[in-house]
């Protein structure tokens, strides 16, 4: 008589489990070991129980060599997959932006008045557009730049023209000689008579000329007597 079926679920009774995990945890340890062998695999196998206990088998190296040599093995698989995916994305991007550069190079030729004679007469009006609109706003942008500069210097000579009027309501001696319109040396002395300036030959009558010399011939005689 043949054995039953085996039903893959969870044993219940807990030495039954017990038991079951040791002989299939053997077997699985040693069919590891029969396949590193006879293949010449690298084997590496880890089994946790229920209880937190682990059992491991490494076929040439350790189990942390194996390990580390996977993980590095998969994420070089991922970074060539990723490689492969950024190139041609990288590729049909450049493609593309090279396209927009003829574009745009070829639209920069019209609107300089280059190769015209292939358009149509839409594309020409297209082109006026363009121009027309590019011009006015230029106009625009000159105007307020000028408003600008002219606001700018209209307030910078105001204010030098308060710094002058500050200064001079600040300074004590032109309120001193303010009152007579006179240097503040004679608006301090009223009484005193105002020089002669140097060079300035006073007006004399003949008449006090000609007596003056009467006078000092007379005096000249009179000395001589004496």
């Amino acid at each position: 008589m043949g054995r039953g079926k085996v039903v893959l679920e969870r044993i219940e009774n807990k030495i039954n489990r017990q038991v079951t995990f040791s002989k299939r945890r053997n077997g699985l340890l040693k069919k590891a070991y029969e396949l590193s062998v006879l293949c010449d695999a690298e084997v590496a196998l880890i089994i946790f129980s229920s209880r937190g206990k682990v059992s491991e088998f490494g076929s040439n190296t350790s189990v942390p060599e194996t390990l580390e040599k996977y993980w590095q093995h998969r994420y070089s698989s991922q970074f060539n997959n990723i490689a492969e995916d950024d190139t041609q994305t990288l590729y049909q991007e450049i493609l593309r932006l090279k396209a927009k550069y003829e574009s745009l190079q070829r639209s920069q030729r019209h609107l300089l008045g280059e190769e015209l004679e292939t358009l149509t007469v839409k594309e020409l009006y297209k082109i006026e557009k363009q121009l027309d609109r590019a011009l006015s706003q230029a106009r625009q942008k000159k105007t307020q730049l000028l408003l600008e500069r002219t606001e700018e210097l209209r307030k910078r000579l105001e204010l030098e023209q308060c710094f002058q009027a500050a200064q001079g309501l600040g300074d004590p001696n032109m309120e001193a000689g303010n009152e007579y319109n006179m240097p503040p040396s004679q608006a301090n002395h009223p009484l005193q008579q105002p020089s002669i300036p140097m060079g300035y030959h006073q007006f004399i009558p003949q008449e006090r000329v000609t007596e003056a010399r009467v006078n000092r011939g007379a005096n000249k005689r009179t000395a001589g007597w004496l």
